[in-house]
C-alpha cells in the first residue's frame, strides 16, 4: 500500500477534535535516504539518529508548530511518485487541545472575528 493512502488511512478514524499527531517513517532502500529526506521538506520531517525509524512526522490538524495535514499528504505522495517504499506508524495522538490567543489590546472586533473562525 502507498505511503500517502496508509495515511489517509491512519488520520480518516480520528475524531474531529484531534489537534496534532506524530508518525514515524521508515523506507525499505537505505540507499535512497538522501533523496527521500530532500521530498520530505514539505513536512519538516526531522530525522532520527540511531533509531530503526527514519524520520518523525508532527502533524497538526487546524493548528499548532507541526505541519498540516495537506503538507503531509503532499510529501508523502512524492515519495509514491518516486518508487519509494516504507512504512508509516503512528506513535501518539492528541485530542481536546485549544489554541491559546493573546487577546490583550485587540478590538473587539478582532475578537469576534476569531472566534467566529475558530468555531468553524
Amino acid at each position: 500500500m502507498s505511503l500517502a493512502r496508509t495515511f489517509e488511512e491512519i488520520v480518516a478514524p480520528l475524531p474531529d477534535d484531534w489537534t496534532d499527531l506524530e508518525l514515524d517513517l521508515r523506507i525499505f532502500d537505505e540507499s535512497r535516504y538522501v533523496d527521500a529526506a530532500i521530498l520530505l521538506v514539505a513536512c519538516n520531517a526531522q530525522p532520527y539518529s540511531r533509531h530503526d525509524w527514519h524520520w518523525r512526522i508532527a502533524v497538526a490538524h487546524r493548528f499548532g508548530h507541526a505541519a498540516s495535514v495537506a503538507a503531509v499528504q503532499l510529501a508523502l505522495r512524492l515519495l509514491d511518485e518516486g518508487g519509494f517504499e516504507g512504512e508509516l506508524a503512528l506513535r501518539e495522538v492528541r485530542t481536546g487541545r485549544a489554541e491559546v490567543m493573546q487577546m490583550w489590546g485587540r478590538t473587539e472586533t478582532a475578537r469576534r472575528e476569531f472566534k467566529a473562525i475558530r468555531a468553524q
